[in-house]
């Protein structure tokens, strides 16, 4: 059959696109040689029970409908070793045969756990299944098919849920060295720093879904997100707190009103509405939800006008400033998961002390009214538009 040695996998003549193996790889025809078998095909009826009765085992959804897909579409008994190479683990009591690599890369998933030792409180015991799996789409077959498989015959449990990430292409094309454009992720933190790198790959695609790097687009969207609207409002209400109110936290504040409970609810509501689309891999909606809180507190601020409070009412002033200092301690907590070096800068600033900033802390550790605060300093420089992206823009 057509093999593919990057893959170890075998692939039907249906599946091959432009000659070569669905992820890519390059194929080969194999003539026949001897081999063990595991009996896939008495575990199709068991896989799709499994897939039915849990929906979210496989996720995004098009890859479990690609799954299932191909589970329907006939399962043929595997094969488990070869014959024509020495390099490998060689099959228990059968010297002349070697087992596929990722046959024992699946299985250090339980062996890294201390299996087979699966007595009461130990590691098997304590974290097998599995909550997550998250893997590249080009190897989902081997965890949603093959794995749970081997599992089943096994007698053990299956992982809750298995996540497949897509792939990142750059400028419209696929990444390789024969193009040349690979991104070297050390040249790309050096460039435009770790946490704007991180901000962009987490927020620019839906997780799951196949994404195009360009950097015209890494320096809009840190400009824009980051430099203008986080960055940005940030300085502005450590400056404005720094120079009206003795360079400390507003010492006393107003009864809230209806426009700053509002603003509070939607910070105060930040965690869990953040926690849900972590906990669904939907990382990209995380990151959304933070941009909009960021938003929303720049329309308040723009609304309350501070600086034309500083004259006419320095009582509101100051409790308008404290609003929005609270607002961007829940941000910044909450950004911590994705940008650890910039939220903690942001902290720093709002005098936040380094033992409140865990998620525990959110709703049980204000801004101390009175702390004092430094001048502002930028958390995130903007990045400058080379003059040739100028001119297409």
């Amino acid at each position: 059959g057509w093999y593919s040695v990057r893959d170890e996998c075998y692939y039907t003549e249906s599946e091959l696109v432009d000659g070569k193996a669905p992820t890519g790889a390059e194929v080969e025809w194999v003539v026949k040689e001897p081999s063990y078998f595991f009996k896939l095909s008495a575990f199709e009826d068991k896989l799709l029970e499994l897939y039915e009765s849990q929906p979210d085992f496989i996720a995004p959804k098009s890859r479990r409908n690609e799954v299932i897909s191909f589970v329907k579409g006939g399962l043929k008994d595997l094969s488990v070793s070869r014959t024509s190479f020495k390099w490998g683990i060689p099959v228990p009591g059968d010297d002349d045969h070697i087992m596929y690599v990722w046959i024992d890369a699946l299985t250090n998933y339980i062996s890294a756990l201390g299996y087979p030792n699966t007595e009461t409180g130990s590691n098997f015991d304590k974290y097998w299944p599995a909550s997550l799996h998250v893997v590249g789409k080009d190897i989902l077959r081997f965890h949603t098919v093959y794995w749970p498989a081997f599992l089943m015959a096994a007698d053990l449990p299956v992982p809750k849920r298995i996540f497949a990430h897509g792939w990142w292409t750059k400028d419209g094309e696929k990444i390789s060295k024969s193009l040349g454009n690979v991104i070297d992720p050390v040249e790309l933190v050096e460039k435009y720093g770790v946490d704007q790198s991180r901000f962009f790959l987490m927020s620019e695609v839906s997780f799951g879904s196949d994404g195009d790097y360009s950097d015209s687009a890494m320096i809009r969207k840190v400009n824009a997100n980051l430099s203008n609207e986080l960055g940005n409002l940030c300085q502005r209400v450590i400056t404005l707190v720094f120079k009206n109110c003795g360079k400390a936290v507003p010492s006393e504040v107003q009864p809230f009103t209806e426009d700053d409970e509002a603003l509070l609810s939607k910070a105060r509501a930040l965690r869990e509405t953040a926690g849900k689309e972590v906990a669904n891999q939907a990382i990209h909606k995380y990151a959304d939800a933070m941009i909009a809180m960021v938003g929303d507190a720049n329309k308040y601020i723009d609304v309350m006008e501070p600086w034309v409070l500083k004259k006419t009412d320095p009582e509101r002033m100051a409790t308008v400033l404290y609003v929005l200092m609270e607002v961007l301690r829940y941000t910044a907590i909450l950004y911590q998961p994705l940008m650890p070096s910039s939220a903690n800068k942001i902290l720093d600033q709002l005098s936040v002390p380094d033992n409140e900033r865990t998620f525990d802390h959110l709703d049980t550790s204000s801004i101390k009214h009175g702390a004092p605060i430094k001048k502002a300093v930028g958390v995130f420089p903007r990045i400058e538009m080379p003059v040739e992206e100028l001119v297409e823009a």
